[in-house]
């Protein structure tokens, strides 16, 4: 990524709302379940901490329940969708997608389950993501509406600190300054971390 200096890139990745899976625990993936009410009254509500920032863009993952979070982002804040990435997808879950967490261990003890994105993948395609959006919308703020295993394995390798599980809606603020990215934020909380 070309980063001048002296200039700040700030991104909230914001998970989408909640989904009628999200509640029943069931792994989604990249099966493409819409936000329910729930989901939508989070992502509503979740403008209140965007106001007043001077946010310039909102770019979602493909799949519909971070596309339509992504729209009421907008929509709220007066501001255009600037783009679709493919890569902020969410993790691939194989043929675990649609079980809950019990059912897929009673079934694969071990965690891997047939066609598993790996871990390091999910980070790698994540980071990736991050380093087109700064090069299509250099220098800006901006929204990044994701899901919750790919903000948190993208996390994991930006801080040695404990990473939790990311919440529906919730924000975590990176930035990209001098060349490295800082964890601001995770879940809307502060966080110390070293710089990656």
């Amino acid at each position: 990524m070309t980063e001048n200096s002296g200039t700040t890139l700030t991104i909230a990745l914001t998970r989408h709302g909640q989904t009628d899976w999200n509640a029943a625990g069931r792994m989604q993936g990249t099966s493409d379940i819409p936000l329910n009410d729930t989901g939508r009254e989070q992502a509503l509500a979740s403008l209140a901490r965007f106001a007043g920032v001077g946010w310039q863009h909102v770019v979602t993952s493909p799949l519909s329940r971070a596309a339509e979070t992504g729209r009421i982002i907008a929509d709220g804040l007066g501001i255009a969708v600037s783009g679709v990435y493919s890569g902020l997808q969410e993790r691939h879950y194989g043929e675990a997608e649609g079980r809950t967490d019990a059912q897929a261990a009673a079934l694969w003890p071990d965690g891997e389950f047939p066609g598993l994105e790996s871990r390091d993948d999910v980070a790698d395609r994540g980071l990736d993501s991050l380093a087109d959006i700064a090069r299509d919308l250099p220098d800006a703020a901006i929204i990044v509406v994701t899901h919750g295993t790919l903000i948190r394995e993208v996390l994991r390798r930006l801080t040695s600190a404990p990473i939790p599980s990311i919440l529906n809606a919730a924000t975590s603020i990176v930035e990209h300054s001098g060349g490295s990215w800082r964890v601001v934020t995770v879940n809307g909380e502060p966080l110390g971390g070293e710089a990656a």
